[in-house]
This record gives structure tokens, C-alpha cells and sequence, in this order.
């Protein structure tokens, strides 16, 4: 295969994987906004759009999109509208981490729910932080050539069926390996 062939499928797949990423910053946000508006937190849509780009962040992007609606929920609301943000938190990080991210990779990277839950969980324990960083990305990868490899197939040799006329290449006597023939004494 070329090398420009090899950019191609890596390239596909990283575009595929950060329009994955984008819908799922868009939906989080979009929970964010509904559920802070409905708890009447003071700048709803501010704190939607922030947790929408700190989505991009693993792990620590969620939580440093939970800091600020929570203090302006204690200061504003008291301790209760805190606990009422934290439980939009828990609920917002299940929804994204069991059903969002798995089902928008299978539908834009064309990678299985499966692979989405558990990879980036053996690669954690793997790899740590990098693991987990470059686990979505190399899935939409590994998934862009196995969809090639199975499009382009085996490359097997054709052969020619029975009974028909051989058009091409050289017959090979069964005696020897190069098609010349066997000695007498064989």
C-alpha cells in the first residue's frame, strides 16, 4: 500500500473521531444548559458552553466543568442547590460515559460500542493518563483499516476454473519446482 494511501485511512479516521468529539461536547453541553436552567443556576448557558469545550479534556475536563456551576450554585443557592448540581454532575458523566460517547463512535467513526467502553479502560490501566488520551483516537484508527482490509479483501490469486482454456503465465510440470522436466531416472 502507498504511503499516501496510509494518510488517507489515518487522516479519514481522525476526522471521523473529532466530529465524534464534537457531537458529544455538543450533547453534554446541551444536557448541561437543560439541567442547570432547570436547577435556575445563575449563567446557565455559560457554564453549558464552558463544560462543552472542556469536554475535550479526558478526565479532567468534566470536573473542571463541574467547579463552576457548583460554587455559584453553593453561594447562590445554598448547600442544597450545591448537592442538587452534583447529583446533574453524577447523572450528566453516567449518560455521557455509558450511552453518548459509545453510540455517536459507532454512528461517526464506524467504531463498535464495545471497543468504546473497554479499550479506553485497558489502556488507562496500561498506559495511565496517555492511555486513556489516545485510546478514542487510535480506535477510530485501528477501525478505519479494518474496514479497508475487509473492502480490499484477500489478495488471492485467481485461478483459472476447470475446463477452461489457461490465457496467461507458465505451466509448471509437477516434477520440478522450475517446470523443466524430471530426470530419467525418476
Amino acid at each position: 500500500m502507498q504511503f499516501s494511501r496510509h494518510i488517507g485511512i489515518t487522516g479519514g479516521a481522525l476526522r471521523r473521531w473529532f466530529a465524534a468529539q464534537c457531537y458529544d461536547s455538543l450533547a453534554v453541553g446541551a444536557l448541561w444548559w437543560f439541567g442547570l436552567d432547570y436547577l435556575h443556576v445563575p449563567w446557565a448557558p455559560f457554564w453549558a458552553i464552558l463544560a462543552a469545550g472542556l469536554q475535550f479534556i479526558p478526565h479532567f475536563g468534566p470536573v473542571m466543568a463541574f467547579m463552576g456551576p457548583a460554587l455559584v450554585a453553593l453561594f447562590a443557592g445554598g448547600f442544597e442547590q450545591f448537592l442538587y448540581v452534583l447529583i446533574l454532575y453524577g447523572i450528566i458523566i453516567v449518560i455521557d460515559g455509558f450511552v453518548l460517547q459509545p453510540v455517536i463512535m459507532r454512528r461517526t467513526a464506524y467504531v463498535p460500542i464495545w471497543a468504546s467502553l473497554i479499550v479506553p479502560i485497558l489502556l488507562s490501566l496500561l498506559f495511565g493518563f496517555w492511555g486513556l488520551l489516545l485510546a478514542a483516537p487510535l480506535l477510530a484508527i485501528i477501525f478505519a483499516y479494518r474496514a479497508y482490509g475487509k473492502r480490499a479483501g484477500p489478495q488471492v490469486p485467481r485461478q483459472t476454473p476447470p475446463g477452461e482454456p489457461i490465457t496467461g503465465g507458465r505451466l509448471i510440470s509437477p516434477g520440478t519446482a522450475d517446470g523443466s522436466a524430471p530426470p530419467d531416472g525418476m
